[in-house]
């Protein structure tokens, strides 16, 4: 049974016998499936079943055979744009033989310092992180101690480290640049109790944008919170709708910093009695897959989810490579103009 589980060559052996190849094959087949023919791996895989063999994690590592348990560190599982994105690092980790360690951070730092603590205490292959810790100093400190570390959605900005991101500040810029061409002049964002990295940045592009339109931000551009302290919640950003409303001069659009939070702002406006688009405007940011289906449906900054998964993925799996240099992978977001935006009604509601 000991070797079955792994803790020997002997039960490698069996497998090897009973598949047709050789043990090395098979060690290739744990550690880097990657580099076998798909037939041949699952030939090997096939083996494995019929004879019980199961690889025994820390016999693995103390062979010198990586994790393969990968972290993925995100800032709200609830999200479903954290869903999306980690399918697509499960995906792409599953065709190389590993498996993904979901966590959460709900927006603290102090939490994000423990699972980077937990999951090296783990010995993961590596940990895939959107951070909220602005100080990437404990994330470079995780690395050089030989548990790489990928940033998702999140800029490399020279950082020794590899990144996959969507240009947050573009997709602001998209929104903006959307309503002002619709004749928009006074626009509400909505962002949460605290402020990530690319909410931040989505707010800096639609600043850009109305400057560039020839408008002032400090007098087109309304900043509302959330009261929620955590999350994006729907009921949160329904409960903003009523600091929305109470504007003067009244916006005639909202820029949410997700669908899940326009989602809360339909809901809102339609227990005020506003009317979108007639009398309002909303737009949602993600285009998360029931923002079609919504009445109206939501016009929204697409990005690539499942892609900016599976992109994070590559890079970590690549950091086995002896030749791997730090790089970053960039994805354009792009509007997706639907029913919930049109021109701002002639005279105020």
């Amino acid at each position: 049974m000991a070797d079955r589980a792994g803790l020997g060559r002997s039960g490698m052996r069996e497998v090897a016998q009973a598949a047709g190849v050789s043990v090395s094959t098979v060690a290739n087949v744990l550690s880097r499936p990657s580099i076998v023919a798909p037939q041949t791996r699952h030939r090997v895989e096939q083996a494995m079943a019929a004879v019980g063999y199961v690889p025994h994690g820390p016999a693995r590592q103390l062979r010198g055979v990586p994790s393969p348990i990968v972290g993925s560190i995100t800032l709200d599982l609830a999200n479903p744009f954290y869903a999306e994105l980690n399918r697509g690092i499960e995906d792409a980790l599953s065709e190389a033989g590993c498996m993904v360690l979901a966590c959460s951070t709900d927006l603290q730092p102090a939490k994000e310092k423990q699972l980077l603590g937990l999951l090296q205490e783990q010995a993961v292959r590596g940990i895939i992180i959107s951070p909220i810790d602005p100080d990437p100093t404990l994330l470079l400190q995780v690395s050089q101690r030989g548990t790489p570390v990928i940033l998702i959605d999140h800029p490399r900005r020279q950082l020794d480290l590899c990144a996959v991101a969507v240009d947050d500040v573009a997709g602001g810029e998209l929104a903006a640049e959307h309503l002002v061409s619709l004749g928009h002049r006074r626009i509400a964002f909505l962002a949460g109790a605290i402020d990530p990295g690319p909410v931040a940045r989505r707010r800096e592009g639609v600043r850009l944008a109305l400057t560039a339109a020839g408008l002032d931000p400090a007098r087109a551009l309304v900043d509302v919170r959330m009261s929620d302290h955590h999350r994006s919640s729907v009921s949160a950003a329904a409960r903003a709708v009523a600091q929305i409303l109470a504007t003067r001069p009244a916006p005639t659009a909202i820029i949410c910093l997700n669908d899940t939070a326009a989602l809360g702002v339909l809901e809102g406006l339609d227990a005020a009695g506003v009317r979108v688009p007639d009398e309002i405007s909303v737009v949602g940011y993600d285009d998360l897959h029931f923002a079609a289906r919504l009445s109206p449906a939501l016009t929204t900054v697409h990005q690539p989810k499942h892609q900016l998964g599976r992109a994070a993925a590559e890079l970590l799996l690549d950091e086995a490579n002896p030749d791997h240099t730090h790089r970053e992978t960039h994805f354009r977001p792009a509007l997706k103009v639907r029913a919930s935006t049109a021109p701002p009604p002639r005279r105020g509601r």
